[in-house]
């Protein structure tokens, strides 16, 4: 791997630092900073005992990019903030089976080929696909993926003034909407050419290199938006223009997607009235909103994003289902199980064996 480079604090002294990153010497240690912007990191802890129910193993999570490439077994980013991966540079020594985890990054992701048992539960048979922050991620492959990813942090995000509204001009990324699909061949050209400029870039030693990786991330992002909504645009799901609102909706969501996997059981996070104290705004008006903005009611899209972590929880641990109803605040497995099977027409053990078949 080039030459590992670090963030420095301080005072700029050279035309590498004013750019805000330092390309250390050859053969010097690699050092990647942790501290700094980025998602409020959950205290959800390592794979282990839960700290009240010490039967309950939890779901890893991991906050840091370093972190992640330690997780799977590849050597450490160079950057805290983003990384660019080709696929077949990984197989070596990534972990062929990876076991479920959290992580707090975006990732865009194009599979030139690749086989699989399974990416996040279900067999992957399409070239382009997405991780989301708190998204449980877990493969089963064979060491013969070819393509490229990018992952980058919060961090990332807010060092473009173009992405303010980051999740509100790239839903995408919002685990409700979560669609892996196939390009078009001229698409497919445009997105590698895109991820080809940026692994260039990020391996030089030009002090604005970021000013073009996230020029052509961009480009790559808006790319993804062109082709994701050709293929939403039969779903039915409308949003207004009403920038507030959806900006409101949008930090609803947020809240629901984070605090949903927090370690502390509390059966309260499944109800409107606590995110709406958490928006400081009243139950009634968050509801509102969110039914003109999604044509879903809030307690709705709740529990949308409680079944998709049921799902995942059952198609990639081995947890029962009494632990899981217990993961996701329902103090009864009973309750948990009626939830389930009004929503999807099975109880969970019917699911689970369903999807393992």
């Amino acid at each position: 791997m080039p030459e590992n480079s670090t963030w420095e604090a301080g005072a700029p002294s050279s035309e590498a630092e004013r750019s805000g990153y330092e390309v250390e010497a050859p053969g010097s240690k690699a050092e990647c900073p942790t501290s700094g912007a980025g998602p409020p990191t959950l205290e959800v802890g390592a794979l282990g005992p839960h700290p009240i129910f010490p039967d309950i193993e939890e779901v890893e999570h991991i906050s840091t990019l370093t972190e992640y490439c330690a997780t799977i077994n590849i050597p450490a980013p160079r950057y805290r903030f983003f990384d660019i991966r080709r696929f077949e540079d990984n197989m070596k020594t990534v972990h062929a089976h990876q076991e479920p985890f959290r992580h707090e990054f975006y990732a865009i992701a194009l599979r030139r080929q690749g086989s699989n048992t399974e990416v996040m539960g279900q067999p992957l048979t399409t070239s382009f696909f997405f991780n989301s922050p708190y998204q449980i991620i877990s493969w089963d492959i064979l060491p013969d993926w070819e393509g490229w990813y990018i992952m980058f942090t919060s961090e990332f995000i807010s060092q473009n003034p173009h992405w303010k509204k980051f999740i509100v001009d790239y839903s995408f990324f919002r685990l409700d909407r979560y669609i892996a699909f196939d390009l078009s061949p001229e698409a497919e050209a445009e997105a590698q050419h895109c991820f080809d400029r940026i692994h260039k870039e990020y391996h030089s030693d030009h002090p604005d290199k970021f000013a073009f990786i996230h020029a052509y991330t961009q480009l790559l992002l808006n790319l993804t938006r062109r082709q994701f909504e050709q293929i939403d645009a039969g779903t039915g799901f409308e949003e207004s223009n009403r920038t507030q609102d959806v900006l409101l909706v949008s930090r609803f969501r947020t809240l629901v997607e984070t605090i949903l996997v927090k370690e502390e059981f509390d059966p309260e996070v499944r109800h409107t009235s606590f995110y709406a104290d958490q928006l400081a705004i009243h139950p009634n008006h968050l509801n509102a909103v969110v039914k003109r903005i999604t044509h879903q009611t809030a307690s709705q899209l709740i529990q949308t994003s409680l079944l998709a972590s049921a799902k995942a929880l059952l198609r990639q641990s081995d947890l029962s289902v009494k632990k899981i109803a217990f993961r996701l605040h329902y103090p009864e497995p009973t309750h948990f199980n009626a939830f389930f099977k009004r929503k999807t027409g099975l109880t969970p053990n019917q699911f689970r064996a369903q999807e393992l078949v």
